[in-house]
């Protein structure tokens, strides 16, 4: 009879596998210092963007059912002034978008501020010369502001809105209105995503899978998205 330590203790060796490893990995790469590297360099990576990763797939829900669904998550409250133009007027639409900024206390040191030439246009089968135009435009993730002003006027128009939580989040998954820093950031997830796609192909293969059935898993899902955007293409 076994005794009560023989009983529970792990075999000697274990059984060889009959199947499954890294399949996608060549022998001499599947053992030692470069899974360990692999493994590690997953982890990490998935760290890096985990947070920015929820921020990016809650808000990427969002705006990929945002017109399917109707759904009215995102929403932006707008208003609509107009201002007198002091005396003397401002020279160029710069001038304009610094008198805007003290006039309404916002910042517009970053505004984007631009001037469209004049042109002839029709309007009723009658030739009218169109006065140039000024657009001043001053965005972030939360608040607009955008201004228009046609030459000769002595007024500018100005719209206001101010975006909910949502709003909020949409704007930062699209960049809208944030520096150079925030879009490098982005691009290291980015840039991880795709690490992370790919460390993550050849670590699956521990899940015992077939050559065959990881191949349709992969080329499935592909053939799925490329399936569909030609669908939307094709109208």
């Amino acid at each position: 009879m076994k005794t009560v330590y023989e009983q529970l203790s792990p075999p000697a060796t274990r059984p060889p596998k009959t199947n499954g490893g890294y399949l996608f990995l060549p022998k001499s790469l599947s053992r030692g210092a470069f899974l360990k590297w692999l493994r590690r360099t997953h982890a990490w990576i998935g760290l890096w963007g985990a947070a920015l990763g929820l921020l990016f797939g809650f808000s990427g829900i969002l705006l990929n059912h945002r017109d399917i669904m109707k759904i009215p998550a995102a929403k932006m409250e707008q208003k609509e002034i107009q201002l007198s133009l002091p005396e003397p007027r401002p020279a160029d639409p710069k001038a304009m978008a610094a008198w805007l900024g003290q006039t309404l206390n916002i910042d517009t040191d970053h505004a984007r501020a631009r001037r469209e030439a004049g042109k002839t246009v029709t309007w009723n089968n009658t030739q009218i010369q169109q006065p140039p135009l000024w657009q001043i435009n001053v965005r972030n993730p939360q608040r607009m502001m955008q201004a228009e002003y046609w030459e000769g006027n002595a007024f500018v128009s100005v719209k206001q809105g101010e975006g909910n939580v949502f709003s909020v989040l949409t704007n930062l998954h699209k960049g809208t209105g944030l520096g150079v820093g925030w879009v490098l950031l982005a691009d290291t997830v980015a840039g991880g995503l795709i690490v992370l796609s790919l460390t993550g192909t050849l670590l699956w293969t521990r899940l015992h899978g077939r050559r065959l059935a990881a191949a349709g898993l992969g080329f499935g899902s592909l053939s799925l998205a490329v399936f569909f955007a030609l669908q939307a293409i094709g109208g």
